[in-house]
């Protein structure tokens, strides 16, 4: 069920346009024309069941603001819509607790307004991490964060960061700030990070209020991603925060492709070698390898095409996805997969290849207006002391065995 997102605009061609984007960020819009509609609406609804408000400043019923006070007191991280902006207003709107403002300006602005509420739903599963000597100062920043969606940690000096690092594996950016801090100075807990986590998987920003240009280039060449100078404006904070995320949810993405099958999504040939490596670095003392191969996949695509054999192979990389979600798999070509067990005893290993085989012959396949069946050959060696090139050769035998013997069965060695 998506979240909804309160509006409060009382005009139409706008309430148009943002419940369009909001529809599009996959969110359900609630439209209110007033004050007083807002009102009745919010009441007979449930609170959680709310993302976050829009908010026009300035409504017949609500002249200055009192409707964004209203989403405020009912808990709502809320984003304020203006016509004009002059510095009295921005002011005005920058007192309150607002997540941030947009003006009726164009199209452009409302593009900006979807991209801030897909990342009012990413960043409840971000955690962030402010270190501060100065509890008013964590304080200040908790605040701001929180009002982004934000999952909030806090320590009061870097040994208790550490600590918390590593207990909490969903931060993904620490907020530091120097001044004060005892035992250990931010420069010295930086290094520390740095040997566990890189800059594209966690993302620091250093604070201070010297300045001394020499700082900024300490905490930059330390290991910290960003570096912000106090006293900052509020939208500059959340510039540096959301630039920074984002950059990791990117460099996320593009290590997702370098390491994904296109057509199916599964892990590639690449990705299935480096983790079956790691694995065996530390020398498990059981390990099995499956080849996985569909049987007669060359009369699917003559019969049905080209685009019927794309849909069966993903359909079965579903399956593979399904059944071996404990274990390394990974489509290596072609109508070709491959599994990796470690530390998994034979018995079980054979069970889990056999429960997938019978689960994928009795599959019904329907493409267009074709209703088909297939089925695997699967080849699987427990060579525990052999190397992957080893393993690969003796399933690929295996393979061959359960092709010859009539095909849809598992042979093992």
């Amino acid at each position: 069920m998506p979240q909804k997102v309160l509006i409060i605009e009382d005009d139409r061609a706008s309430m148009q346009l943002m419940r369009e984007l909001i529809t599009k960020a996959k969110l359900k819009p609630i439209c209110a024309y007033s004050l007083i509609e807002a009102k009745h609406i919010f009441s007979s609804s449930e609170p959680e069941e709310f993302l976050c408000a829009v908010v026009d400043y300035e409504l017949p019923d609500a002249p200055i603001g009192q409707a964004v006070d209203f989403a405020l007191s009912s808990f709502l991280p809320t984003v304020v819509v203006t016509r004009y902006l002059d510095n009295e207003r921005r002011l005005a709107i920058l007192k309150r607790d607002v997540v941030d403002y947009i003006t009726k300006e164009n199209t452009q602005v409302y593009e900006y307004l979807s991209r801030l509420l897909t990342r009012l739903e990413k960043n409840k599963k971000i955690g962030v991490l402010v270190v501060d000597a100065i509890r008013g100062r964590r304080a200040a920043m908790v605040s701001l964060l929180r009002r982004h969606n934000f999952i909030t940690f806090e320590a009061p000096d870097s040994e208790q960061a550490l600590e918390i690092m590593q207990r909490f594996s969903i931060i993904k950016l620490i907020l530091v700030d120097d001044e004060g801090l005892p035992n250990m100075n931010a420069i010295e807990m930086l290094s520390q990070l740095r040997h566990n986590f890189k800059k594209e998987d966690l993302a620091v920003i250093g604070l201070s209020s010297s300045r001394n240009s020499a700082l900024s280039a300490r905490y930059i060449k330390s290991g910290a991603n960003d570096y912000l100078l106090k006293p900052y404006h509020n939208e500059e904070f959340y510039c540096r925060i959301l630039q920074n995320v984002e950059y990791m949810e990117n460099i996320e993405l593009i290590r997702r492709a370098a390491d994904s099958d296109f057509l199916t999504g599964l892990p590639n040939r690449r990705y299935f070698f480096e983790k079956v490596s790691v694995s065996q670095n530390h020398k498990p003392l059981l390990q099995s390898l499956a080849i996985i191969d569909v049987d007669h996949f060359k009369n699917i695509n003559d019969s049905y095409g080209h685009d019927c054999g794309d849909y069966t192979l993903k359909e079965i990389a579903k399956l593979v996805a399904e059944h071996f979600a404990d274990f390394t798999a990974a489509r290596f070509g072609g109508e070709e997969f491959c599994v990796y067990f470690s530390n998994v005893e034979q018995v079980e290993v054979n069970k889990v290849l056999e429960d997938f085989r019978l689960s994928l012959a009795t599959k019904n396949y329907q493409f267009e207006k074709n209703n088909f069946s297939c089925s695997v050959s699967i080849g699987v060696s427990h060579q525990a002391k052999s190397d992957i090139n080893n393993m690969i050769r003796s399933a690929d035998q295996l393979l061959y065995q359960a092709k010859n013997n009539g095909r849809n069965q598992v042979v093992s060695d």
